[in-house]
C-alpha cells in the first residue's frame, strides 16, 4: 500500500516510494540499478548500464530547445544502510518502512535513504515529464558513492555531451555547494597473536547512547567516536588492572561516526576494572555534556570461549586506539567555518588472528590528505601491521566563473526572496570526480532539507521537496 501517494509533488515522491522498496544500500545495487534501466526501456529513452551498475539516461530536448546546452542531472543509486537496535529488518533484502510525520517523510527504524534517493526520483520524473520544456537531459546516477565513488570512478562519459551539472545531493535547502573535500579510505590491519590466560574475569564493555552521524558534514560537531572513546576505556582499565583484550569492534560503515562500539576484556582484578570504567565514564560524559548528552559506559560480566589476545597484542591494540588520529586536523583559513582536513574511525573489527580499523580520510587540500595517509601507515607500521588505501576521489576546486551558478542564484532570488548561500562543504561529492573526467564541467550541489543522514533518525521535509523540485523545472526551463 502506497503511504506517499497523498504528497505532492506526485510524481517525485511515486518514483521515491517505488525506489524504497528495493534493498539498496552500498554493493547490492543491481536491482535498483535495473529498475532504473527499466523505466528508460519503457519510455524509449536512451541508456546504458555498466558493469559496476550505474546507469545513464538520456532524453532529447524538448520544442525549442534544439540548440541549447545540455544539462546533467546527477545523483547516486545507493544508500548507507543502518538501522535501531531494536529493528529487525533485512536491509540487504528488505525495503524500506516509510511514513509520514507532518512535514517529514521519514522510514521505521531505519535510514531513509533520502540520500541521495530524493536526486534518483527527481531526475525520473523529468525524465518522465513530456510536457517539461528543457534542453536535452543527461541523468547520470552512479553506485557506490557512500563507500568511496567506485560507481563514479568507473563512469565512462563517452555518451555524455552536457558541461553544465546539477548535481542533487546537498542536505540543506538554499545551500549551493561548490567546492568539496577529496579523500580515501584507509584500511589498518594490525595482527593479532592469542594466548591462555588465567585472568579473574571476563568483563563486556559496550559504550552507547551517541548521536553519530555522517563524518564529513557533522565531523566540526564534535560528537562522541565510540570506537575512539573505546580506546580511551581500554587504556582506562589497563592501567587499573592488568588486562587481556579478547575482541573488539563498532562502527558499521566508514563514512558514519559510529555511535556504538564494545569489547570483551580478560581482567585480574574485576573490582578495579569496573571503578576505571565508571571513572573514564564520568570524564566522557563531561566533556561530551553538549555534544553527546546521552553517551554511557556500560561493563558487565560475561562469558566467552574464545582465547584473549597476549599482552603484547593487547598494548598494541590500546596503542592504535589511543594513539590514531580521529577527527577534525586542520581549520581553512581561506574559508571561515570549514573543516580543511579530518579523518574518521568508522569502523572496528576483530578477527581471530587480527583487528582492522577503516578510516575515512577528507580534505580539501591534496597535500594533507596524503599527510594523514602517512600518519596512519606510520603508526601501523611502528605497531607491526599493514595499511591499504582505496576509494580514492579528488576535491572539487571552487571554480570562479560559473556561468550555471549565477543562473541558479538569479532564480534562486526569484523564488525564494533571498539570496543563497554558496559555500564549500567537508564531504566527498562526485562533482570531483566528474570534472576530471569531463573537461569544463560547471556544476553546483543543491538538495532538500534532510535531516540526520546516515542514521535511523533521517527524514526529509515534504515542503522543502516542493521548493527544490519547483527550482530544478525553472533552471530547466532557463536553460537554453
Amino acid at each position: 500500500m502506497a503511504v506517499l501517494n497523498h504528497l505532492e509533488p506526485k510524481n517525485v515522491f511515486r518514483f521515491f516510494e517505488e525506489m524504497s522498496a528495493i534493498p539498496h544500500g552500498s554493493y547490492n545495487t543491481k536491482a535498483v540499478s535495473d529498475w532504473c534501466v527499466a523505466f528508460a526501456r519503457e519510455r524509449g529513452l536512451e541508456h546504458y548500464q555498466d558493469a559496476t551498475n550505474n546507469v545513464i539516461i538520456i532524453k532529447e530536448a524538448s520544442a525549442g530547445y534544439a540548440s541549447a546546452e545540455p544539462v546533467i542531472i546527477q545523483g547516486h543509486l545507493d544508500m548507507v544502510c543502518e538501522k535501531a537496535a531494536d529493528c529487525a529488518k533485512d536491509m540487504a533484502k528488505e525495503g524500506l518502512d516509510l511514513a509520514v510525520d507532518g512535514d517529514w517523510v521519514y522510514a521505521k527504524g531505519t535510514t531513509l535513504g533520502a540520500d541521495d534517493g530524493i536526486a534518483v526520483a527527481m531526475a525520473l520524473a523529468a525524465l518522465d515529464d513530456d510536457s517539461l520544456p528543457h534542453p536535452r537531459l543527461e541523468v547520470i546516477l552512479t553506485t557506490e558513492e557512500e563507500v568511496g565513488m567506485d560507481g563514479a570512478a568507473a563512469l565512462d562519459v563517452a555518451p555524455i555531451r552536457g558541461r553544465k551539472l546539477i548535481n542533487i545531493d546537498s542536505e540543506e535547502e538554499g545551500i549551493f555547494t561548490v567546492s568539496c573535500a577529496g579523500g580515501a579510505r584507509a584500511s589498518c590491519i594490525l595482527p593479532v597473536s592469542r594466548a591462555a590466560y588465567d585472568g579473574g574475569t571476563v568483563l563486556s564493555v559496550t559504550i552507547g547512547g551517541l548521536a553519530g552521524g555522517h563524518s564529513g558534514v557533522e565531523i566540526h560537531k564534535q560528537r562522541g567516536n565510540a570506537d575512539m572513546l573505546l580506546g580511551r576505556v581500554l587504556r582506562g582499565v589497563s592501567a587499573a588492572t592488568e588486562m587481556r583484550v579478547i575482541c573488539a569492534g563498532g562502527g558499521l560503515k566508514d563514512n558514519a561516526i559510529p555511535a556504538e562500539s564494545g569489547a570483551l576484556l580478560a581482567v585480574k582484578n574485576g573490582e578495579a576494572a569496573v571503578a576505571a570504567v565508571a571513572a573514564v565514564e564520568a570524564v566522557i560524559r563531561r566533556e561530551l555534556q553538549t555534544a553527546d548528552p546521552g553517551v554511557f559506559v556500560r561493563v558487565q560480566t560475561a562469558e566467552s570461549a574464545q582465547m584473549p589476545m597476549d599482552e603484547a597484542s593487547t598494548e598494541r591494540v590500546v596503542c592504535m586506539l589511543t594513539c590514531a588520529p580521529c577527527g577534525v586536523q586542520t581549520m581553512s583559513l581561506d574559508i571561515p567555518g570549514l573543516v580543511q582536513t579530518s579523518l574518521n574511525l568508522g569502523v572496528l573489527e576483530t578477527a581471530e588472528e587480527h583487528l582492522r580499523a577503516s578510516f575515512s580520510i577528507r580534505s580539501s587540500v591534496a597535500s594533507e590528505k596524503e599527510m594523514m595517509k602517512d600518519r596512519l601507515a606510520c603508526l601501523v607500521k611502528m605497531l607491526g601491521g599493514s595499511i591499504s588505501f582505496a576509494g580514492e576521489y579528488p576535491a572539487w576546486e571552487y571554480r570562479k566563473d560559473s556561468p550555471l551558478r549565477e543562473l541558479m542564484v538569479e532564480i534562486y532570488k526569484e523564488q525564494y526572496g533571498a539570496e543563497p548561500k554558496v559555500e564549500a562543504i567537508h564531504a566527498g561529492l562526485e562533482c570531483g570526480l566528474l570534472s576530471a573526467k569531463l573537461p569544463g564541467l560547471d556544476c553546483v550541489s543543491i538538495g532538500p532539507e534532510l535531516r540526520d543522514i546516515h542514521t535511523p533518525r533521517e527524514r526529509m521535509s515534504v515542503a522543502s521537496v516542493q521548493r527544490v523540485w519547483a527550482f530544478v523545472l525553472e533552471v530547466l526551463r532557463r536553460s537554453k
